[in-house]
């Protein structure tokens, strides 16, 4: 894996404040060329350092109030590459984690509301062949969202 150096740990910062600022202003504050930047953040992309760069959509805006984690129980933990596929299926579902300890997986999911959410769980989830059990936890805030720190 190529190295990661100053220049490419500034941008990151500056970048990961802001996805939308100017490459000239990232450039700027660099006090490199525009194109620096460009094959920078390309190298970047390549390397898999940047995963994404999109937009981060609030679910709440959208008619989705209630955010769930669920911890999914499955007959044999290998039954995740049939499950996995299976959950992919339904929309709402916006992570999954093959996970150590009481469960197999770990989603999140976001629902209108409670029924809603309970249609998903009993009409969706708990149908999949090989899962044997949910436990949903409803987050009641996100107090902390960031990425990882750039030293």
């Amino acid at each position: 894996m190529d190295k990661i150096d100053k220049l490419d740990r500034h941008i990151l910062r500056i970048i990961m404040k802001n996805a939308r600022i100017a490459s000239k202003d990232v450039a700027a504050e660099c006090n490199v060329s525009r194109a620096a930047i460009h094959q920078r953040i390309q190298r970047l992309i390549d390397m898999g350092v940047i995963t994404g760069s999109g937009y981060t959509v609030n679910p709440k805006a959208l008619g989705y109030r209630t955010c769930t984690y669920i911890g999914v129980n499955l007959e044999r933990g290998a039954l995740y590459r049939d499950v996995v596929p299976e959950l992919d299926k339904i929309p709402e579902i916006t992570e999954c984690h093959f996970t150590t300890g009481p469960y197999t997986l770990l989603i999140k999911l976001v629902a209108r509301d409670n029924e809603h959410l309970m249609t998903l769980l009993n009409d969706h989830i708990q149908m999949i062949p090989g899962v044997t059990g949910t436990e949903t936890l409803i987050s009641l805030d996100n107090s902390i969202h960031r990425n990882i720190p750039i030293d």
